[in-house]
C-alpha cells in the first residue's frame, strides 16, 4: 500500500528521535569509559605502579587492649604494659630458616623458644603470623628494624602484655591469662578472629577468665602495602580495635594483703564479706603464687613446684575448698530447732560427755561432760552433746533446709572458676548417692558439722552475715564496669524469728567474751571493735575404739595430713555487724587455738583500717601481737585516689593523671 505524505514524515521525524537517543547513549558510554580510564590510568596510577612491581595489599587485625581489673578503691590490680617482640609470617618469608638464621645473628633468640615458633610456623596457616622473640629490648626492636630489607617476612611489633602489679595477693581472685591454645578453641568454640593474633592473651582464671568477653574488646584491622620480600610500604587506613570494658571490684586492696599475710605457712582459706551489702571485702587463699609466671611463660620446674606442692597453692580454698565444718554448723542446727519449736532457748540438756544411740557412742569434745546447758551456754562453750539431742528432736530435713536458708549447700554465683556447691545432705541425698537408708548417727554427725556435711569458706562466710543480718545477704564480686555501678538488690528478710536470731547471736558472743567461751583468748579489749563468733574442729579421720582407750593420740603428734582441721566464723562489731569472716586452716588442729586469733586479726584489721594497734589485744598478748605483725609480710598500704579515674592506668599500663 502506498503510504502517504504525512506517514512518510511520521516515520522520519520517529527514526530521528531514535537516533538521538542511541548516540546519547554511545556518547554517555563513551564518557564513563573515558572517566575510568582517566581515573585508572591518571589517578590510581601510582598504585597500580606498586602493584606492577610485586606490591601487594594485606589486612591485618589490631589486637585490642585488655580491659584493666581495680580494687574497690581504684587501686591498679590487673594492667597492661609494652611489649616488644618479632614475628614472622612464613609466606612472606620464603626461606624462614634462612630468615631465622639472619635473625639470629641480630638479637639473641632462647633456642627452646625458637623450637617452639619453627612448630607453629610449620602448624599454622601461611599467612598467620607467628611470635619468634618476646620481650625484647627498644634496643633490640631497634635492630630489627634497621636491618628489615634483609629479612623478609619479619615484622617488628608493640604489643600489650598482662601484669600484676598486686603480684601474688591477688591470683586467686583475678587469676591470669594465658596464649590461645587448641584446647581453649575446643573448649570454647569462640571463633573470634582476634584469637588468630601472635600471642593474644585470653583468660585463663578466675575473674580474667569468667569475664573475657567483657575484658576482651574487639580487633581493629589494618590495610598495609608491602613488596614482594614482605617488607611493609605503607600503611592505606586503619579501623581501630575497641578496647576492652575495665572492672572494679569489691575487694579491698589493703585488707586482701593483710589476710594473705596472716595465712602466711598455713594451707588455709578465708573470706570477708559486708554484712550490709554482701561484697567480699577479702578472699584469700593460701599458700598463692604469682600470677605474671603464667603470662610470661612458667617453667618446667617452677610448673612441677606448684603441682606437687601439698599445700597446693594453685587451689582456691575460699571457693573450691570442701571442709566437714565442725561446730560452726552448730548455729545452723539451733536455729532450725529454734524455728521447729521443739526447744526453747531457756531449757537445758545435760551433758555427760557422750549419748548412746543403739550400741555406739557418741562422744562430746570435752570427755567429762559440760553438765547442764542451755542454748547460749552450748554455742559458747561448743557442747556436742547438746546438738546430738537437738538434731534428735527436729531431723535432718529441717537442719538441712536451714543450712540451704543460710547460704550452705549451694552454688553462690560470682565470676570465679570452680565454685564448689557443697553439701547439706538429706534422706534422699543418701539414697540417691550412697544407696542406702539414712541413719540416726548420720544426724547426729551432720549436728556437729562431720558425716556427709561440707561446705567451703565462702558457705561459712554466706552464713555468717545472714546470721548477723539477718537478711538473705547473696556475695558480689563486681561493684562496676566501665564506671557505671552494678545494679544492687536489696537483701530481702531470712523469714527468721528476730528473737531466736538474738539467742544466736548472744551465743556467738559468748565464744569470744564469756570466760567459758572456746575463743575467750582471741577477745577484743575494746566494745568497739568488739568480735562474736564460734569455733569449730572438723575431723579428718575417725579416732578409733583402741585409740581412745589410750587417751586419744594427740592432733600435733599426727602426720600433718591427718589432722584436723581448724575452723573460725565470726562478725563485728557486736552491736552494729558489718563484717563477716570465716577462715578454714587445713589439718592446723583446734579452731580455737589456730583459726580463732586469725580471724580476729582480719576482723580487726577491716574495722581498723590498718594493722590494729597493740591496746586491742589482752596485755599478755600484746608483744607477741607487735612481733608478729613484724614479721608478716605486709605491704604499705596501696594510695588511695581521690576518684576512679585519679590514677586510671592509661592502656599502656601506665598511669595517666
Amino acid at each position: 500500500m502506498k503510504r502517504t505524505q504525512g506517514e512518510i514524515e511520521q516515520s522520519s521525524r520517529g527514526i530521528g528521535r531514535r537516533s538521538l537517543v542511541l548516540g546519547g547513549l554511545f556518547v554517555a558510554t563513551g564518557g564513563v569509559l573515558a572517566a575510568r580510564m582517566r581515573y585508572l590510568q591518571v589517578e590510581r596510577a601510582d598504585d597500580f605502579r606498586l602493584l606492577a612491581e610485586e606490591n601487594r595489599i594485606n589486612i591485618r587485625l589490631l589486637p585490642p587492649a585488655r580491659g584493666l581489673i581495680f580494687d574497690r578503691s581504684g587501686v591498679l590490680l590487673a594492667g597492661n604494659e609494652q611489649n616488644y617482640r618479632i614475628t614472622v609470617v612464613r609466606e612472606d618469608a620464603g626461606d624462614v630458616d634462612a630468615v631465622l638464621a639472619e635473625l639470629g645473628r641480630i638479637v639473641n633468640l632462647d633456642l627452646v623458644a625458637l623450637e617452639r615458633a619453627r612448630e607453629e610456623i610449620n602448624r599454622r596457616p601461611p599467612f598467620v603470623p607467628v611470635t619468634v622473640a618476646d620481650r625484647l629490648s627498644w634496643e633490640e626492636l631497634s635492630s630489627v628494624a634497621v636491618n628489615a630489607p634483609a629479612l623478609p617476612g619479619v615484622n617488628p611489633e608493640v604489643g600489650l602484655s598482662r601484669v600484676y602489679p598486686m603480684g601474688a595477693d591477688f591470683a586467686h581472685v583475678v587469676g591470669y591469662v594465658g596464649p590461645v591454645s587448641d584446647y581453649y578453641l575446643e573448649q570454647t568454640g569462640d571463633t573470634d578472629p582476634v584469637l588468630q593474633i601472635p600471642d593474644f592473651q585470653v583468660g585463663r582464671y578466675n575473674v580474667e577468665a569468667r569475664m573475657e568477653q567483657t575484658l576482651r574488646g574487639s580487633a581493629g584491622s589494618r590495610r598495609v602495602e608491602v613488596n614482594a620480600g614482605g617488607r611493609v610500604m605503607r600503611e592505606l587506613d586503619r579501623d581501630p580495635a575497641e578496647p576492652g570494658s575495665d572492672v572494679q571490684l569489691t575487694i579491698d586492696a589493703g585488707l586482701q594483703n593483710y589476710v594473705e599475710a596472716r595465712l602466711t605457712g598455713e594451707s588455709a582459706g578465708a573470706v570477708v564479706m559486708g554484712c550490709d551489702t554482701g561484697e567480699v571485702l577479702a578472699m584469700a587463699s593460701a599458700p598463692t603464687f604469682d600470677p605474671n609466671l603464667f603470662v610470661r611463660g612458667i617453667s618446667t620446674t617452677q610448673w612441677r613446684g606448684l603441682n606437687e606442692d601439698p599445700y597446693r597453692p594453685l587451689a582456691n580454698k575460699a571457693t573450691q575448698g570442701l571442709y566437714p565444718p565442725g561446730s560452726t554448723y552448730k548455729m545452723i542446727v539451733a536455729l532450725a530447732a529454734l524455728e521447729a519449736g521443739v526447744i526453747t532457748p531457756d531449757e537445758t540438756i545435760s551433758c555427760s560427755g557422750f549419748v548412746e544411740v543403739g550400741n555406739r557412742r557418741f562422744h562430746c569434745w570435752r570427755r567429762g561432760g559440760h553438765g547442764r546447758m542451755d542454748m547460749v551456754q552450748s554455742l559458747g562453750q561448743s557442747c556436742d552433746v547438746y546438738y546430738y539431742e537437738l538434731a534428735q528432736r527436729v531431723g535432718i530435713e529441717a537442719i538441712s533446709a536451714m543450712a540451704v536458708r543460710l547460704g550452705c549447700g549451694v552454688r553462690h554465683d560470682l565470676p570465679l572458676s570452680g565454685i564448689a556447691e557443697g553439701l547439706a545432705p538429706t534422706m534422699e541425698w543418701k539414697r540417691v548417692n550412697r544407696g542406702a537408708d539414712w541413719v540416726v548417727g548420720d544426724t547426729l554427725n551432720a549436728s556437729i558439722g562431720q558425716g556427709y556435711v561440707l561446705s567451703s569458706p565462702l558457705h561459712l562466710a554466706v552464713m555468717t552475715a545472714r546470721i548477723a543480718s539477718g537478711r538473705a545477704i547473696a556475695p558480689t564480686l563486681v561493684r562496676s564496669i566501665d564506671g557505671l555501678p552494678e545494679a544492687a538488690t536489696p537483701a530481702p528478710d531470712l523469714g527468721i524469728d528476730p528473737a531466736h536470731l538474738a539467742v544466736v547471736h548472744r551465743g556467738m558472743w559468748a565464744v569470744n567474751n564469756d570466760r567459758r567461751g572456746t575463743a575467750f583468748r582471741s577477745r577484743v579489749m575494746d566494745d568497739a571493735y568488739a568480735v562474736s563468733g564460734k569455733t569449730g574442729t572438723s575431723q579428718v579421720r575417725n579416732i578409733t575404739a583402741a585409740e581412745r582407750e589410750a587417751g586419744v593420740i594427740r592432733n600435733e603428734d599426727l602426720p600433718w595430713e591427718r589432722r584436723d582441721h581448724a575452723l573460725y566464723v565470726g562478725y563485728a562489731p557486736v552491736e552494729a555487724p558489718r563484717y563477716a569472716v570465716s577462715v578454714v586452716v587445713e589439718h592446723g588442729g583446734g579452731g580455737s587455738s589456730v583459726a580463732a586469733p586469725i580471724a580476729r586479726d582480719i576482723l580487726l584489721r577491716a574495722q581498723v583500717g590498718d594493722v590494729p594497734p597493740p591496746e586491742l589485744y589482752p596485755v599478755g598478748q600484746r608483744r607477741e601481737i607487735e612481733e608478729m605483725h613484724r614479721r608478716l609480710p605486709i605491704l604499705p598500704e596501696p594510695p588511695q585516689p581521690s576518684g576512679r579515674e585519679a590514677r586510671r592506668p592509661g592502656r599502656d599500663g601506665r598511669d595517666r593523671a
